[in-house]
């Protein structure tokens, strides 16, 4: 349902996107991971039509996003880091709004923004309250319904739970998951690794304008070498010992510097855990806690890019510059289809 093959983009000496290719298929949900500045706001920018490639290509169901994008615009649904609804008017109004906007008849805007908002869990929101009083996640939820209001085969969520509390967070994946059952094809940008792990079939890791990982979640996290054992020691305990005694048994270990938990390789499983806990034992050392884990994505995107995934969390790919070339449809921050060229 999305084709990217080679594209690149330049904006003077910055090289954002350097051959990038990706495919999604149809009615699955795509992530794309990356730290600041790895080229996935430029990759959904190019998706948009909003910025055209220096070269390659993408297509969005077919269509062509260099050569037909009225067509691409008809295809699909988008929406930004922060909700894009009139805050003046209710949510009734706001998305029978954008049914007329696209073309639908004053009946059946009306009746699917009655669909949307029961889909959306807001259908108990008072039909006199507006928008500007609703909270970030009736916001978010608002405006994802905005962006499919025409029925997109493809939606695009950049950065879709930005700035939000964990309710908003977890009304937004709700709302993330009913697009998904219900066929819809979802791109899924984000920093928040846990949302990732979440809702996305497959995830793509992008650094330096390249994708350099893809695969399920389970597949990225078994690349950083299997299972780990995490250690906490007892208070006041001698931790440069302890890690001593860990390196001497034959494993590697790291130790977080605020909590002194021990993170140990465990490729043989319980087998190392036991001579683990044994090793620091054997050194006079005692455990409050021995647990052996799966990697955490948090593990994979740090090994993969070297950049602390809690570092960029919540904040906004800023690489790109706004674009002012003639494929700009305007200042739209959602699109979706029907009539093709149509913008909100």
């Amino acid at each position: 349902m999305i084709s990217i093959r080679g594209i690149t983009k330049r904006f003077g000496s910055h090289q954002a996107l350097d051959g990038v290719d990706l495919e999604v298929p149809e009615g699955t949900v795509q992530g794309l991971l990356g730290p600041n500045g790895a080229g996935k706001t430029t990759t959904v920018r190019v998706l948009t039509t909003l910025l055209r490639p220096d070269s390659g290509d993408a297509w969005v169901a077919g269509r062509s996003v260099t050569t037909d994008g009225h067509a691409v615009r008809a295809c699909l649904g988008v929406s930004g880091q922060y909700a894009a609804v009139d805050e003046k008017l209710t949510g009734f109004e706001n998305l029978t709004m954008v049914g007329e906007l696209y073309g639908m008849r004053r009946k059946a805007a009306k009746a699917r923004a009655r669909e949307l908002l029961r889909d959306f869990r807001l259908d108990d929101v008072p039909d006199d309250k507006r928008a500007g009083a609703y909270s970030g996640g009736m916001r978010r939820r608002l405006d994802l319904a905005g962006a499919i209001v025409a029925r997109p085969p493809v939606v695009i969520l950049d950065e879709p739970t930005t700035g939000l509390d964990p309710r908003g967070r977890r009304d937004t994946w709700d709302a993330i998951e009913s697009l998904a059952s219900g066929g819809t094809t979802v791109l899924l940008t984000t920093q928040y690794l846990e949302e990732a792990d979440q809702l996305a079939d497959s995830i793509a890791v992008i650094d330096g304008g390249r994708i350099i990982a893809e695969g399920t979640a389970a597949g990225l996290k078994s690349q950083t070498g299997g299972a780990r054992v995490d250690v906490l020691l007892v208070p006041g305990s001698d931790v440069p010992r302890a890690v001593d005694a860990v390196r001497r048994a034959g494993h590697e270990v790291t130790v977080d510097g605020r909590s002194g938990r021990l993170t140990v390789g465990a490729g043989n499983g319980s087998r190392d855990l036991l001579d683990i806990v044994g090793a620091l034992h054997a050194a006079g050392l005692d455990t409050t806690e021995a647990a052996l884990r799966q990697p955490t994505l948090d593990e994979v995107f740090l090994q993969l890019t070297g950049t602390p995934a809690d570092a960029d969390a919540a904040e906004p790919d800023g690489s790109d510059p706004p674009d002012t070339g003639p494929e700009a449809p305007g200042p739209a921050i959602v699109t979706a289809g029907r009539p093709a060229g149509a913008t909100r």
